[in-house]
């Protein structure tokens, strides 16, 4: 509850959960937007679509229903370290992952969703939109000066691409905590020119 009231604006989830002045503006959720029936048919189909899937082992959680997306992992990801370096090399000869996003692609076309590949074992799925871009929705454009956005995935099919490249932010790349800490007093502490 004290980092909602610290800043004057705080978004958690890609600003699916959104606050102002301590307040909250909105909290929305994958299963708010495409209905339990959906979800039904989506997940149904992923459970069938992996048991046909021939890849060399299997493990368990194969679907994470996250409160703004799924996380969809072939494998499963009680996996293994070894067996997710495994995996990865297999999926890169065998298009395991690409492939069934093309798939999901065809079969809900109509659903308005994006699909990430990511990370070495699972792809992402949410809607159109749910990129961090989404709590710039927040924001109005003629409140604020500049908006900076510090991020350690901006390139092209990272998780912070879309915001970092947004014509609305400045974006800058950032290797760790203390990184960003550095960047951030370079920037607003030390009186150079931005």
């Amino acid at each position: 509850d004290g980092i909602v009231k610290t800043f004057p604006y705080n978004f958690s989830q890609n600003g699916l959960v959104a606050y102002k002045d301590g307040e909250m503006l909105e909290i929305q959720t994958i299963s708010k937007f495409l209905g339990e029936e959906n979800i039904k048919k989506l997940v149904n189909w992923v459970m069938k679509y992996l048991a046909d899937v021939d890849i060399p082992i299997k493990r368990g959680t194969f679907i994470e229903f996250r409160s703004g997306m799924f996380n969809i992992s072939p494998i499963g990801r009680n996996c293994s370290r070894e067996e997710r370096n495994d995996f990865e090399k297999f999926d890169l000869e065998h298009n395991i992952r690409k492939d069934m996003v093309a798939a999901m692609r065809k079969e809900f076309a109509d659903l308005g969703l994006t699909y990430s590949i990511g990370g070495q074992i699972s792809f992402d799925v949410f809607p159109v939109g749910w990129d961090k871009t989404y709590s710039l929705k927040f924001l109005p454009e003629g409140d604020f000066d500049e908006i900076h956005f510090f991020g350690d995935k901006t390139f092209e099919g990272g998780n912070d691409y879309e915001i970092f490249t947004s014509e609305r932010t400045i974006g800058h790349t950032v290797t760790s905590p203390e990184d960003t800490k550095a960047q951030c007093e370079k920037i607003f502490m030390s009186g150079e020119e931005k």
